[in-house]
């Protein structure tokens, strides 16, 4: 793939996702996270890059949102779905899900939602996904104790890029190989012409070392795998209590993953715990059975008497003997003993097995007080014990990352599949909290790809609502009255203050998005004919000045001429007339409407001025209303379903027909005023 050919993605872009394992997977999958990981790319800007390649796939141009309000309307429904999400990863994920005009899009997330709303949120799968993360690549991996050689400068670069946490030296004859032996513990030599030379030290030639990195730096999958311990015990967790289909066993993973400790190392290996504790405490040994024999020996001092006659002493001073020899004449028993008793204590400590030899000759044969260990022996037994230690732990490493390298395609797949999961579980969530319905949608295919009842004679344009409520208003969703409501050409929307028009508005904003991002909506049921664009524009606040009333009329007129025939267009508009005076906004609001209905785009304009824009239009524009039914105790008391072709009564008109009832003639007259 041509990452440039991303929209969004530059020279630089492009240079940075090229950085990361496989930018083509991460695009093609919208792998937000994945994406992130790259140098310089936040997770915002990673989501823009992976709805740009989805984008790019289905041939979408991505302008479906007109306006800001509209694009705020967006960004309310996925942070409803991102407030139901676990893990941030599916969070970000959900930002790949926009609405689209082009029917494969619409398709393919529909399918996904089909699938999704039918998952079972289960706590104990909401508790497990909690420890789930995207899978981190250790960069710190580095190995010091071994080497790559080559003599060839091509095979240099190849071994620099492929295998990268170990050095690679440059030799041209068998005399720098040897060298390089001496200063690592292994040498492993890319070129064949080394084979069959003999050098001392621990040299491999290994010509297709490159091919099987993880036996040249098994630290790799190893530090892999440590490093995600905890995601993958998660993502397994997740697994069994969703009852998913693994990509691998999971008591093959968990199995492999508790040979190995958080920092890497093999563990569970008794011998290998034998070593290396030997190494650990050997001073420690050491300075104990020192102190074993000493102690001993001093008991032994203290319980005899030694009785040494004149020439005797006369003897040992003329021989420059001191206590030694002493020791050696009158003690040699205890001290035979003393000297056993250290080095038991020294091989019992250590447990040692292959290297009891040397451990007994830590401590001199020759009689000494007080007793003190041979360094140079103690250093050899250091050297055995600390070799041997190593030469497990490499084999258990190159074992284990054997098993383990061949896992992670598995493991990467566990954990995506897991944060998958937690994407459909969000929009499971979202349905059940809102009680949606998947719409019929146009021309679109239902989610099994047939062209299912529910799709037939879905209307190629308009909106109809059955039970819609709008999960945007500020009250408890459970208190929201549910309304009924359907548009097809242009609508005029009238009603009572506070009758609930724009929150109409909002709904129907909130049907469309979500139904052309493929989602469900929160209705009993819902049919939407699909939309190539979609306008909103918001109420404004206060009359404009001449500047920035221009500035809109003019924007209206770009959106009345830019409505082409062959493009379906949704305009919403709450009460425009607040841009100017009364009258000019009735005739302003008149003209548009028109305009919009000869172009055949649905639009719904709420309005105070609905008769008067009815009036002076030129061809007939439908009137909704939402009636106020009474009022009681000061309240409007209000069926917010509006009523198809009714011109709803003013909050003032209501009051007066209240007071008229008293039979006061002026109130009465008054009323006359609305009816005339």
């Amino acid at each position: 793939m041509d990452l440039e050919s991303v929209p969004g993605v530059g020279a630089k872009t492009a240079e940075a996702l090229s950085q990361l394992d496989d930018p083509e997977r991460a695009l093609e999958t919208g792998d937000v996270a994945a994406l992130a990981r790259a140098p310089g790319i936040s997770e915002g800007r990673a989501a823009r890059i992976a709805r740009g390649a989805i984008r790019r796939r289905h041939g979408d141009h991505g302008d479906f949102l007109a306006t800001d309000r509209a694009r705020e309307i967006y960004r309310d429904a996925i942070a409803l779905l991102k407030a139901r999400t676990v893990t941030d990863d599916a969070a970000a994920r959900l930002e790949t899900l926009y609405p689209s005009a082009t029917e494969s899009r619409i398709r393919e997330v529909r399918s996904f939602t089909g699938a999704a709303i039918e998952r079972d949120p289960d706590p104990a799968i909401l508790e497990a996904l909690a420890g789930v993360e995207p899978l981190s690549v250790p960069g710190d991996v580095r190995v010091r104790d071994r080497c790559l050689a080559t003599s060839d400068a091509e095979r240099y670069a190849e071994a620099k890029e492929a295998i990268p946490e170990v050095s690679v030296e440059v030799v041209e004859d068998t005399r720098q190989v040897a060298e390089l032996a001496r200063s690592y513990a292994t040498v492993v030599v890319l070129d064949e012409q080394f084979a069959g030379v003999d050098i001392e030290g621990d040299v491999r030639v290994e010509p297709d070392a490159l091919e099987r990195p993880e036996e040249v730096v098994p630290e790799r999958p190893l530090a892999f795998f440590a490093a995600n311990r905890e995601p993958l015990r998660a993502a397994v967790a997740v697994h069994r209590a969703a009852d998913l289909d693994p990509p691998c066993g999971l008591d093959t993973l968990e199995s492999a993953l508790e040979t190995l400790d958080e920092d890497g190392r093999p563990r569970g290996d008794d011998e290998l715990n034998r070593l290396a504790t030997a190494v650990d405490d050997l001073d420690a040994a050491v300075s104990t059975a020192e102190s074993v024999a000493n102690d001993h020996l001093r008991e032994a001092i203290e319980e005899r008497d030694v009785t040494i006659e004149g020439t005797d002493l006369l003897s040992l001073v003329e021989r420059g003997a001191g206590v030694d020899s002493l020791l050696s004449r009158e003690l040699a028993d205890e001290y035979d003993a003393a000297i056993a008793a250290a080095r038991e204590h020294l091989i019992d400590t250590l447990q040692l097995q292959d290297t009891e030899a040397i451990a007994r000759r830590a401590f001199p044969d020759e009689p000494t007080y007080p007793v003190e260990h041979i360094e140079d022996v103690v250093a050899r037994l250091r050297e055995e014990l600390t070799t041997a230690r190593d030469r497990r732990a490499a084999r258990l490493k190159r074992e284990l990352a054997g098993n383990l390298a061949d896992l992670r395609a598995d493991a990467e797949a566990l954990v995506d599949a897991a944060l998958e999961l937690d994407m459909e579980l969000a929009v499971a969530r979202f349905a059940a909290d809102f009680d949606c319905t998947l719409p019929a949608i146009g021309d679109v295919a239902a989610p099994d790809g047939s062209q299912a009842d529910e799709n037939a004679g879905a209307p190629t344009t308009g909106v109809a609502i059955e039970g819609g409520r709008s999960p945007l208003l500020d009250v408890p969703f459970g208190e929201v009255e549910p309304i009924d409501y359907h548009v097809d050409g242009v609508a005029l929307l009238s009603g009572v203050n506070s009758g609930g028009k724009t929150s109409t508005l909002d709904l129907i904003a909130l049907v469309v998005v979500l139904a052309h991002m493929g989602l469900p909506v929160p209705a009993d049921a819902a049919r939407v004919g699909r939309i190539d664009e979609f306008h909103y524009y918001a109420k404004t606040q206060g009359t404009l000045d001449a500047g920035a009333f221009e500035t809109t009329l003019r924007e209206f007129g770009d959106l009345v001429t830019g409505v082409a025939a062959d493009r379906e267009t949704l305009v919403l508009v709450d009460e425009l007339e607040s841009i100017t005076e009364p009258g000019a906004s009735a005739n302003i609001m008149a003209g548009i409407l028109e305009a919009l209905e000869q172009r055949g785009a649905t639009a719904v304009f709420v309005s105070h001025l609905a008769g008067e824009i009815r009036d002076v239009a030129a061809t007939e524009i439908a009137v909704d209303g939402i009636e106020a039914v009474g009022l009681e105790d000061g309240e409007l008391i209000v069926d917010r379903s509006p009523v198809k072709g009714k011109l709803a009564r003013s909050t003032p008109e209501l009051i007066v027909e209240k007071l008229a009832e008293d039979g006061d003639g002026f109130y009465e007259r008054l009323l006359e005023k609305f009816e005339e």
